[in-house]
C-alpha cells in the first residue's frame, strides 16, 4: 500500500528536505506550494506529484484536498511546513504593528488550522495517520523567559507569539484526535540556513527536517501532543 504525505511549502528549504527524505523512504511526497512554477520545478527534481496549495486561500487548499483524496484516497502524513515572518527594522513588541500580527498569523497559525481541517477527513482514511506542525524553539515561552537562555534576545513578538500559537494548536489537535490512530506533534528544526532569516542558521535544511521525518513516521506506541527536537522534547 502506498504511503502518502502532503507537505506544505515545499518547493524549497527545508519542506522540500522533507519532501526528498520522505521520498527517500519510499513515502509519495505531494511537493505543496502556492508558486506553481517554483512548485512543479520542485516536485520534478524530486520526481515527486506537485499541488497548488496556498494556505492563506481556503479554494485552494479544498481543491488540494480533492485531488489528494481523487489521486490517492487517503493521507496518511500530513507536514504543515509553510510558514513566514515579516522583517523589521525596529523589531521590539512595542514598534510592531497589529497588522504585521495578522500577516504572521495568517500563515503561521490560519493556515495550519485551515490546511488540517481540510485534510483531516483523508487523514482518518488513514491507518495511522500522522501531522507534523513546524514550530520553532522561538516559540518557547520557557525559554523566552530565561533570561539564561540564548533566545533571551530575540523578542519577536510576530513570529515567536505566532510559534506559541501554534503549538497549542498542536495541542488541541493531540486532544481531539487522542483517542484515534492519528498522531499529532510540533517540531522544532533549530535555526536552518534559509530563506526566511537569510541563510544565517548554522544548521542545514536537510537537519531541520530529520525531526518532522522522525514525527512523521512514528511508530504505533510513538508519542502524541509533543513539541520535539533532534535530542528530545522542548519546553513548552
Amino acid at each position: 500500500m502506498t504511503t502518502t504525505a502532503l507537505i506544505t511549502g515545499a518547493n524549497k528549504g527545508i519542506g522540500f528536505e522533507i519532501a526528498r527524505l520522505l521520498a527517500a523512504r519510499g513515502v509519495t511526497a505531494v511537493v505543496g506550494a502556492r508558486d506553481e512554477e517554483r512548485g512543479r520545478a520542485a516536485a520534478a527534481e524530486l520526481g515527486q506529484p506537485y499541488v497548488r496549495l496556498d494556505v492563506t486561500d481556503e479554494s485552494s487548499v479544498q481543491a488540494a484536498a480533492k485531488w489528494i483524496g481523487e489521486e490517492y484516497g487517503a493521507l496518511d502524513i500530513l507536514v504543515n511546513n509553510a510558514g513566514m515572518t515579516i522583517w523589521q527594522e525596529d523589531p521590539r513588541p512595542s514598534a510592531t504593528t497589529a497588522d504585521i500580527m495578522r500577516q504572521t498569523y495568517e500563515v503561521n497559525v490560519f493556515g495550519v488550522v485551515t490546511v488540517t481541517n481540510a485534510m483531516l477527513p483523508l487523514l482518518r482514511r488513514a491507518p495511522s495517520a500522522r501531522i507534523v506542525n513546524m514550530s520553532s524553539e522561538l516559540g518557547s515561552l520557557h525559554l523566552a523567559l530565561d533570561p539564561d537562555s540564548p533566545f533571551w534576545p530575540h523578542n519577536f513578538m510576530a513570529y515567536n507569539s505566532s510559534k506559541s500559537a501554534l503549538n497549542m494548536v498542536t495541542a488541541a489537535y493531540a486532544k481531539e484526535l487522542w483517542d484515534t490512530p492519528i498522531k499529532v506533534n510540533a517540531a522544532n528544526p533549530g535555526y536552518c540556513a534559509t530563506d526566511l532569516n537569510g541563510h544565517s542558521g548554522h544548521r542545514t535544511a536537510e537537519q531541520g527536517a530529520a525531526i518532522a521525518v522522525r514525527l512523521a513516521t512514528l511508530d504505533a506506541d510513538g508519542p502524541t501532543g509533543t513539541y520535539q527536537q533532534d535530542d528530545g522534547p522542548v519546553p513548552w
